[in-house]
């Protein structure tokens, strides 16, 4: 198997990566084939991904510039993947040219891709770092760096949460964030689950089934469920809700990349809480 020159050395590329799969169904380029073979296979299931996956980076785009347009310049996007086109400090940026942004993850060639992506910008920080472990973030140089804890933070779970299994405690760690948090900050969170999809459970568990034979199990959670990690936050209207009724930008003909009339843009739930 060719290695391609961007990826970082000692890395497996015959292994699936949940970031490199979610870069493909976005139309990057940082992905290997055995990244694709599972895309592809879990797109017999549910041919709609990458319209999920487009429906969720609009969320999140709409997401950071209300964060700004709240006062709120500093970012832990935590899970973050590959950088693409519109991530995070791209749209905080040019909403503010003061925002700081600090990307978390524990796959080898999202962080390697993005320190490379982001090379020089000093308002922007990565961190190889796992959500199960908040304590290892939090105490990141980087953090220490770019993230003052005494003032609002926006902290990004965007479609992360559901590669955590209950016994990986996921509501442990988002609370220990939590409570880290300045009065003010936002929680913005995307979660994958069986209601809003266009399909029976049971052909959607294949796609499921896809995910759990690479060994990143994805965890399908209800409404009630997902609303739990918001324990401790005040959910902003219109609450959790699918992703493309999140405060849908309407100033254009699909302004902001979402498709409202594509059916699987309405899988899973989006919110976001501010900490009181």
């Amino acid at each position: 198997m060719e290695r391609p020159a961007w990826a970082p050395p000692g890395i497996d590329i015959s292994v699936p990566s949940v970031s490199r799969i979610y870069d493909y169904y976005l139309g990057g380029s940082h992905n290997f084939e055995v990244d694709r073979q599972a895309a592809r296979r879990a797109m017999e299931f549910m041919p709609g991904l990458p319209k999920i996956m487009q429906a969720n980076r609009a969320f999140m785009r709409r997401a950071v510039r209300h964060a700004v347009s709240e006062g709120v310049t500093q970012f832990l996007d935590i899970g973050s993947g590959i950088p693409t086109f519109g991530n995070v400090h791209e749209i905080a940026h040019a909403a503010s040219p003061e925002a700081r942004v600090v990307y978390v993850d524990h796959d080898p060639v999202a962080v390697a891709h993005s320190r490379a992506v982001l090379d020089g910008d000093d308002r922007t920080g990565v961190v190889a770092a796992d959500l199960r472990k908040p304590e290892d973030v939090l105490g990141s140089p980087e953090v220490s760096r770019l993230i003052d804890l005494e003032r609002p933070v926006a902290l990004l779970l965007v479609a992360v949460l559901h590669f955590l299994e209950d016994t990986d405690e996921p509501y442990e760690a988002v609370a220990r964030l939590r409570d880290e948090l300045a009065p003010g900050s936002l929680l913005i969170l995307t979660h994958a689950s069986y209601e809003g999809i266009p399909l029976t459970e049971e052909v959607a568990s294949g796609m499921v089934g896809v995910y759990r034979d690479i060994r990143n199990p994805l965890v399908m959670r209800t409404g009630e469920q997902i609303r739990g990690f918001f324990d401790g936050f005040e959910l902003l209207e219109p609450g959790l809700v699918s992703m493309p009724d999140w405060r849908p930008d309407r100033s254009g003909p699909l302004a902001d990349g979402e498709a409202p009339e594509d059916p699987y843009a309405f899988s899973g739930f989006a919110g976001v809480g501010r900490k009181a």
